[in-house]
């Protein structure tokens, strides 16, 4: 169902408001509009980027783990995708995951999310698994093994 949103209703919609847009303040001031966005967008990651790697480094430098600031990495990254793609829908939402305070409703949300989630674990080579329980959801540690000859 999510694949379906993306790949399908969001460049729908998308193209739905650049039509409107477009037929409102005309085409050249809608494309320039779109190119602004991106050339200012890219500015604005490497500037949030270049914070939070700032950040990362000193989480590690005192000696704890950097999770809230990965988060903000991997937003950032995510904003930057929703900039450069055309469109005025995906701006709207790579703003809102560029900027501090936006950013932090969504590293929440996906901090809650993956404390409900279930996690995959893969150890070294030799044999084994074990299921465990974590957070209402089963976890599954498991390890592989090298197959032996050829494929």
């Amino acid at each position: 169902m999510i694949l379906l949103l993306l790949f399908v209703i969001v460049p729908i919609a998308e193209l739905y408001t650049i039509i409107k847009v477009g037929g409102a303040i005309g085409f050249f001031n809608t494309l320039g509009i779109i190119i602004a966005v991106a050339f200012i967008g890219s500015w604005l990651v490497k500037r949030e980027g270049l914070r939070v790697w700032t950040k990362f480094n000193e989480a590690i430098a005192q000696g704890r783990v950097p999770t809230r600031e990965i988060i903000d990495g991997v937003l950032i990254l995510g904003a930057g995708a929703l900039l450069l793609t055309p469109g005025f829908l995906t701006d709207v939402f790579g703003v809102l995951m560029l900027f501090p305070p936006t950013r932090m409703i969504f590293r929440s949300y996906l901090m809650r999310r993956a404390k409900r989630g279930t996690a995959f674990v893969v150890r070294g080579f030799g044999g084994g698994t074990t299921t465990t329980h974590f957070g209402g959801r089963d976890v599954v540690d498991t390890d592989a093994t090298e197959p032996k000859g050829e494929l």
